[in-house]
């Protein structure tokens, strides 16, 4: 780590997918921790911290005083990738949001023209992982890494997608329902690709199943408070809910079974 800053575990390895030599904006970047770091080592010549918040704003504009880096890191305030003009940025960093904001944020960023020039986007959603990955699929973006890790007793996904001009064919083969381990065909197999990740169930880890194990037993909450319900539009619910469950069941044992 560069001796100036001390990066999270999760932001250290946001860090280490970075793109070395690229322009990095980093969306809602907090303290400017991660573009402080990645231009005071060498790895980036440049970067936007953009901070939507008065006082995240200001704790970032000192974060990148202190570090002698104004001349090479802006700290702008604005909304989501209102920061950023189209062709300044090479790789986008959006961290420690939901899933469907991360996506929001994209979107609302495609429309205006600010991913004209981004060839990467480096992304840590909290939640709703696979909103993400779903928007990366509708937009032509490659997914080419996963990355899962726990951190103070948090586990977070990283999710990294390039620019390529095969992305659909090569995703459509990500997302094949025959690369998931499990009984589920069709639409059912995809969609629980696209939440567990494609890259993450090809190399599971303690993590992986320490977050699913986490996650079936908060679904299995939630299923008991929909089956106390008693009309019939809840009970067909609770069906489709415990279908679901048992199909994410089944893959997790697969994967279970097949670990060395």
């Amino acid at each position: 780590m560069n001796g100036n800053v001390k990066l999270s575990d999760r932001l250290g390895l946001i860090a280490e997918l970075v793109h070395h030599g690229a322009r990095v904006a980093d969306i809602g970047s907090d303290h400017a921790l991660l573009p402080v770091y990645l231009v005071s080592a060498g790895q980036c010549p440049s970067a936007i911290a953009g901070e939507l918040n008065q006082g995240p704003f200001e704790a970032a504009s000192r974060q990148v005083d202190a570090a002698g880096l104004k001349d090479r890191i802006q700290v702008r305030k604005g909304n989501g990738l209102a920061v950023v003009q189209a062709g300044e940025a090479d790789t986008i960093t959006i961290a420690g949001m939901g899933g469907q904001l991360i996506a929001a944020i994209l979107e609302d960023g495609r429309k205006a023209g600010k991913l004209s020039g981004v060839k990467q986007l480096v992304l840590q959603p909290n939640v709703g992982e696979d909103a993400v990955r779903r928007w990366l699929t509708e937009h032509d973006w490659l997914l080419t890494d996963e990355r899962i890790l726990e951190e103070d007793g948090k586990i977070y996904e990283i999710v990294v997608a390039v620019r390529a001009n095969d992305a659909a064919e090569r995703n459509a083969q990500l997302y094949k329902a025959d690369n998931i381990p499990s009984a589920a065909e069709g639409e059912d197999a995809v969609r629980l690709l696209y939440r567990f990740g494609p890259y993450l169930l090809q190399r599971p880890t303690e993590v992986f199943f320490r977050k699913w194990d986490s996650e079936i037993r908060k679904m299995d909450r939630i299923l008991r408070q929909m089956e106390q319900a008693e009309t019939e539009e809840a009970a067909d619910k609770a069906e489709q809910f415990r279908a679901e469950m048992e199909r994410m069941k089944e893959v997790l044992a697969c994967l279970q079974k097949g670990r060395p």
